[in-house]
């Protein structure tokens, strides 16, 4: 009620000071239109008469005949000093408008209140023009009273005045049924968002067919909610996920600790050392990571940013893969600096390759280009290919692809929703795809930075016949047999040849 109250007042005085000035307006322009008209005419009349003293002389011209009386008009000819020669009115024995003698072939106007003469209290406009007739020089005065055009103002600004008040009371009106008519479609918006709780998250507001505002406003309310249910779906989900991962280091442990504590020896805690060891780097490893996710959607990742060489992290990790598993291992590695957090952008490629050496049958192949202001990273393993109703999903937090798979070898599924995370926070990106051969592969995309675009040109203008593909040589890799295995399907892996590993 209080909003539609000062709706209404709010209108009142916005049309009512708008009428105001509209309105004194609207009179001074129309005075000044009904002054200048009379005063144009009036010394058009001058000229005239000017020019009849001119023609038929002083002594043939009747003035009385040739006033306009119908119209209240009064003409007199004067001498320069002011001296009346002759007027269209006897009782007009002195100027109408003393003072008022204009130089020859001037025209000036002056409006006077009243002339005593003539026992009138109506204004009168006088315009005098001097000119010269005969060898003499006399001025023309005439004037014509401007009490009609008076009038004409004073009853317009009495319309205005007495019908201001109505219009106002039309405007209040007609913005009272208005606004509330609006403020009730507003009123049940309140209402229904009112009853929408954390339970009931489902429920929408009815979108009204106005196209207007409310019903815009109805359509964003909505969506609102479609986030917030998504939202809540999310965390609900996020925290089951998460409980249910610190659930299995945390009972093995309850186990472990009530079975070590039965021995009276001891020898169960020196025998369970290694298991207890593993829970706990486990559930240190998840708490990393719920701890990063956390940060991500808090205020996004802080990085230290500063030139990275990625031909160096990916030769890192590749002779990090090769030391730690019999996976085989083919890199193409072109040298390629870009701008970011090193330890970031290294945990990025530790998770991919990871996951590329868990779900590979024994293959994994690992290549870095630079192209088009990209650097371009592909992570291929002839493992199963992701489906591509899936290449999207997998990016999302706990997704696991293969719910049957143990948690130990599966992982806790943040670590590429971590990879991904970080790659937007670089305003670079990391997709799932599939190879020309049917392996399964990862795409990380990262701008490079302004040094390396130099390089690369100043490289290619003056060494365009040098091949730029500096690959990781590993000694003992020439005793790994040669042949290619075939696939799951039997086509042969990627075309690896003339590249040392």
């Amino acid at each position: 009620m209080g909003l539609r109250r000062s709706s209404v007042v709010s209108a009142v005085l916005v049309v009512g000071a708008a009428l105001l000035a509209g309105g004194g307006l609207l009179l001074v322009l129309l005075q000044s239109a009904l002054i200048n008209t009379t005063q144009v005419s009036l010394d058009e009349r001058a000229r005239d008469v000017a020019l009849l003293v001119q023609q038929s002389g002083l002594d043939r011209t009747d003035l009385e005949v040739t006033a306009d009386l119908e119209h209240g008009e009064r003409i007199q000819l004067l001498t320069p000093n002011g001296t009346v020669v002759q007027s269209s009115d006897t009782r007009l024995t002195v100027p109408m408008a003393p003072g008022l003698l204009p130089a020859t072939g001037q025209s000036i106007s002056r409006r006077v209140p009243e002339i005593p003469a003539l026992d009138s209290d109506d204004d009168v406009l006088v315009v005098g023009y001097g000119f010269s007739a005969h060898g003499r020089n006399l001025i023309v005065q005439i004037g014509r009273p401007v009490q009609i055009q008076a009038d004409t103002i004073r009853t317009v600004g009495w319309f205005l005045l007495g019908g201001g008040p109505l219009l106002l009371g039309v405007v209040a009106i007609a913005t009272w049924v208005l606004v509330g008519r609006s403020l009730r479609t507003v009123d049940r918006i309140t209402t229904q968002v009112s009853r929408i709780g954390g339970r009931s998250l489902d429920e929408r507001i009815e979108v009204p067919r106005t196209a207007d505002e409310i019903e815009h406003l109805a359509r964003t309310m909505n969506s609102m909610l479609d986030r917030l249910q998504a939202s809540d779906r999310a965390q609900k989900a996020f925290v089951s996920d998460a409980s249910h991962e610190l659930r299995s280091p945390l009972s093995t442990l309850m186990v472990t600790s009530e079975i070590a504590s039965k021995d009276p020896t001891g020898k169960t805690w020196l025998e369970m050392g290694d298991l207890i060891d593993s829970e706990v780097s486990r559930m240190q490893s998840l708490v990393d990571d719920l701890l990063t996710l956390a940060k991500v959607d808090a205020n996004g990742l802080m990085l230290r940013r500063e030139e990275v060489d990625l031909d160096d992290l990916l030769q890192n990790e590749i002779r990090r893969l090769r030391a730690a598993s019999r996976v085989r291992v083919r890199a193409r590695i072109q040298p390629v600096r870009a701008v970011g957090d090193p330890d970031r952008l290294a945990q990025v490629i530790r998770n991919v390759v990871d996951n590329a050496r868990l779900h590979s049958r024994g293959q994994v192949a690992i290549t870095l280009t630079a192209e088009d202001g990209l650097a371009r990273i592909l992570i291929d393993n002839d493992g199963l290919v992701i489906p591509e109703a899936d290449r999207q999903r997998i990016f999302e937090r706990f997704v696991r692809l293969d719910d049957d798979r143990s948690r130990d070898s599966g992982g806790s599924g943040l670590g590429l929703a971590i990879s991904s995370a970080i790659m937007a926070a670089h305003d670079g990106r990391i997709s799932a795809a599939e190879t020309d051969q049917g392996w399964c592969r990862f795409v990380i995309e990262l701008p490079i930075s302004t040094d390396q675009i130099k390089i690369d040109d100043q490289d290619d203008d003056d060494h365009p016949e040098v091949d730029h593909e500096p690959v990781d040589h590993e000694p003992g890799d020439q005793a790994r047999p040669t042949p290619e295995p075939a696939n799951r399907d039997g086509r042969s892996s990627p075309d690896w040849s003339g590249v040392r590993r």
